[in-house]
C-alpha cells in the first residue's frame, strides 16, 4: 500500500474508513430486506465515514456557531435518510470525507516546502572551550563563541571564519544552487550547509538575532497575514451560509403552500440546495493558493511577509530603484584622484583619516586607496552635513569632503569634473583641493532585469539617486531606464515616492535596506534585496530577496500575478458552478448525490488549480 505511506496518521485513519465504508455500502446495494434491516446496511457505514462530521456540527451547535459546511452536510444526510433515500445519505457524507481527505493531502504537500525551510535551524551546535569540543544548543551560543563546523553540518550562527576553509550551500537561504566558497576573515551566515572541509567560526550574534532565527520568524509569520480575497472570502462566508439556509427553508415551505404541491418533494429540493450551497471550493482554494505561493517564493529565497503583501506585488505597475547597492554593486573603488597644486597621497591621506570612523562604501573606498592605517591621533572634531559630506579636524586644520553641495555651503571655488563617476571633493576651509573619482560596476543582470520588467508591462521604471547627474544619467542610459532623479537627499527620495503613487500608480521601491529603509516602509510594497544579516530591511521590507540576484525580482512578479490569477479563476469557476447547481437544484433537476458529487468535483478541481501556483519556469540563473 505504497499510497497510504505518504499520507499521516490522521489521513491513513480516514482512508481506512472511506475504503471499508466503501465496500460496505457495496454490500448494502446488494441487499434485499426489510425497512429497518436495510436502513441498518446503509446507516452503519454512513457512520463509520462520517461519525465525526456528525459529532463536531452537534458541538458546534452547542457553541453557537453551527453554520458552517459540516452542519450543512449533517442536515442534508440525515434528511435523506428521513426521506428513505439511504444510498444518497450515505453519497452525501462520503463524497464530502473523500473531499476533506483530498484537501488535507493537498495542503499537507504545499505546505512541506515551508516546513522544509522551518527545519533549516540546527538543533546542535559544537563550541570549542579550551581545546576542548562542547555541543550545546544554537540558542546557547554567545557572541564571541568559537564554533566548530564539520562537513555536512549546517552552520548554527552568523560568524566570521577564524580557521579553515571549506564551500557552502546556500540554497536553502538564498535559493542560489552554486557552492559558496568561504576562508579566514569571510562572513558566513547559519542554515548554510558545510560541504567540505572543517571550519573554525567566531559568533558575530546571539541565536535570536542570527539570519536563519530572522527567516523562521518570517515564514512563521507570513501565514497569520491574510490577503484582501482571503478577508473577502472570510466575509462572504459569514453571510453566506445563513442565506443558503434561511433560502433552503423558504425553498422547503413557500413552493408547498403556494403551489399547492407535496411538501416531501420541495423538502428534498431544500435538501439538494443545502448541499450544493456548501462552499468548501472558495475556502480551501483560495487559502491554499497563497499558501503554495509563499512557499514557492520561499524555496526561491523570495520572502513575502504575508498574503497581503504577494497580493499587493501582483498589482504593481511602478518599480523605483535605489542606484547604489541595487542597480550597481555598491563595492566603489578610487580610480583617480584630480588636484592642480596640491599632493594626491595628501589629499587621500586627509580624507582616510577624515572618514576613518564612517562604515559608508565610499568612506571604505577611500580608506582602501590610502593602503595604510590612517592615523586616527591627527583626527578632532567630525561633524555631518545630511546628503553633502563631513566637516572634519584633522592636524587642527578645518576639512570639508563631500559634493558639490558641501563645496558651495562653505563658498569653495570647485572645479567640475567631466568623468561619469562620483566625485568626493575636498576643501580646506574655503580653499580648494581638488576632488577624488570613485568607480562603481553596475551589476551584471541589471540590464536583462530592467528588460523583464518592461517585458511584464511595467509601465514606469524609476531610478533614485543622491550621487550626481552625470553619474546616474550614464548608469541609467547603461542600463535601459528612462527615468530617474539625482543629487537626491534621503527625504526627496521618500518625497519623490508619494508624488509618483499620488498620480495613482501601485509602486513597489527596491532597496538595500540600509539608508532606504523609510522609502521602504512608504511605497505599497518595499522590497529589500541581498539583505543577509540585515535587521533594518527585514524590519522596514514588506518582501525580502536573500541575495543580489535582480532576476529575482521579475521571478516574484510570475509567482504574485499566476498566483491571484489563480485565485480569480477559482473564484470564477466555483461561484458560476454553484449558482448553476443551485439554480437547476431548486427546480428538482439535480439528485443529492449529483449535488454532492459537483460540489467535491468543484473543490478537486479548484484544489488542483491552485496547485498550479508553484510551477514557475522562470530562470534566474
Amino acid at each position: 500500500m505504497r499510497y497510504l505511506s505518504t499520507l499521516d496518521s490522521e489521513q491513513k485513519t480516514l482512508s481506512i474508513r472511506l475504503i471499508i465504508a466503501l465496500i460496505m455500502f457495496f454490500i448494502a446495494l446488494s441487499l434485499n430486506f426489510n425497512d429497518a434491516v436495510l436502513f441498518l446496511s446503509f446507516f452503519i457505514p454512513y457512520l463509520l465515514v462520517g461519525y465525526d462530521v456528525l459529532f463536531y456540527a452537534f458541538q458546534n451547535i452547542l457553541h453557537g456557531q453551527w453554520l458552517d459546511e459540516r452542519f450543512l452536510m449533517s442536515i442534508a444526510s440525515i434528511g435523506a435518510f428521513a426521506l428513505k433515500d439511504y444510498a444518497e445519505a450515505f453519497a452525501v457524507m462520503f463524497f464530502y470525507q473523500l473531499g476533506e481527505l483530498f484537501q488535507s493531502i493537498a495542503i499537507g504537500k504545499s505546505r512541506k516546502s515551508i516546513e522544509e525551510l522551518l527545519s533549516l535551524a540546527p538543533e546542535t551546535a559544537t563550541r570549542l572551550i579550551n581545546g576542548a569540543e562542547e555541543i550545546i544548543k544554537p540558542e546557547d551560543i554567545h557572541v564571541g563563541d568559537t564554533i566548530i563546523v564539520k562537513p555536512g553540518e549546517r552552520v548554527p550562527i552568523d560568524g566570521i571564519v577564524i580557521k579553515g576553509s571549506t564551500s557552502l550551500n546556500t540554497s536553502d537561504i538564498t535559493g542560489e544552487s552554486a557552492p559558496k566558497d568561504v576562508a579566514k576573515g569571510d562572513i558566513v551566515y547559519s542554515g548554510s550547509i558545510n560541504l567540505s572541509g572543517s571550519i573554525l567560526l567566531k559568533a558575530q550574534s546571539e541565536y535570536e538575532n542570527s539570519t536563519i532565527a530572522k527567516i523562521m520568524n518570517l515564514i512563521e509569520n507570513s501565514a497569520g497575514k491574510k490577503s484582501k480575497s482571503e478577508k473577502y472570502i472570510t466575509r462572504f462566508a459569514r453571510y453566506y451560509t445563513p442565506f443558503v439556509v434561511v433560502s433552503a427553508i423558504l425553498l422547503s415551505t413557500i413552493p408547498p403552500l403556494v403551489l399547492n404541491e407535496a411538501f416531501l418533494k420541495w423538502f428534498e429540493r431544500a435538501l439538494v440546495f443545502l448541499v450544493a450551497s456548501c462552499p468548501c471550493a472558495l475556502l480551501i482554494s483560495i487559502p491554499l493558493s497563497f499558501v503554495k505561493g509563499l512557499g514557492t517564493a520561499s524555496k526561491h529565497g523570495i520572502l513575502m511577509k504575508g498574503a497581503s503583501e504577494l497580493e499587493k506585488l501582483s498589482e504593481i505597475d511602478t518599480f523605483i530603484f535605489d542606484k547604489t547597492g541595487t542597480l550597481t554593486e555598491g563595492s566603489f573603488t578610487v580610480s583617480d584622484v584630480h588636484s592642480d597644486n596640491v599632493d594626491k597621497d595628501s589629499i587621500l591621506e586627509i580624507s582616510a583619516i577624515a572618514e576613518s570612523q564612517s562604515t559608508h562604501p565610499i568612506a571604505a573606498s577611500l580608506k582602501e586607496a590610502y593602503s595604510k592605517e590612517p592615523d586616527i591621533s591627527r583626527l578632532g572634531g567630525i561633524a555631518e552635513h545630511a546628503g553633502k559630506g563631513i566637516q572634519a579636524t584633522v592636524d587642527n586644520n578645518e576639512y570639508f569632503i563631500g559634493n558639490t553641495a558641501l563645496m558651495e555651503l562653505v563658498n569653495a571655488d570647485y572645479k567640475e569634473c567631466s568623468f561619469p563617476d562620483t566625485i568626493v571633493h575636498m576643501s580646506k576651509g574655503n580653499d580648494y583641493m581638488g576632488h577624488i573619482v570613485i568607480s562603481d560596476r553596475i551589476k551584471y543582470k541589471a540590464s536583462s532585469t530592467i528588460n523583464k520588467l518592461k517585458e511584464k508591462k511595467i509601465k514606469r521604471i524609476i531610478m533614485l539617486s543622491g550621487d550626481r547627474k552625470p553619474v546616474v544619467d550614464a548608469t541609467s542610459k547603461a542600463i535601459g531606464i528612462d527615468e530617474y532623479y539625482a543629487e537626491l537627499l534621503p527625504t526627496d527620495k521618500v518625497e519623490i515616492t508619494e508624488r509618483i503613487m499620488q498620480d495613482g500608480n501601485k509602486v513597489a521601491f527596491v532597496g538595500d535596506g540600509i539608508n532606504d529603509a523609510p522609502v521602504l516602509t512608504r511605497a505599497d510594497v518595499g522590497i529589500a534585496m541581498g539583505t543577509l544579516g540585515s535587521d533594518i530591511a527585514i524590519e522596514a521590507a514588506d518582501i525580502v530577496l536573500m541575495d543580489d540576484n535582480l532576476l529575482k525580482l521579475p521571478l516574484a512578479l510570475d509567482i504574485t500575478r499566476k498566483t491571484m490569477s489563480i485565485v480569480k479563476q477559482n473564484t470564477a469557476f466555483s461561484l458560476v458552478f454553484k449558482a448553476l447547481v443551485l439554480l437547476l437544484g431548486a427546480f428538482g433537476q439535480v439528485e443529492m448525490w449529483l449535488a454532492v458529487f459537483a460540489d467535491v468535483g468543484v473543490m478537486i478541481l479548484a484544489v488542483l488549480n491552485s496547485l498550479r501556483t508553484g510551477n514557475i519556469k522562470t530562470p534566474i540563473q
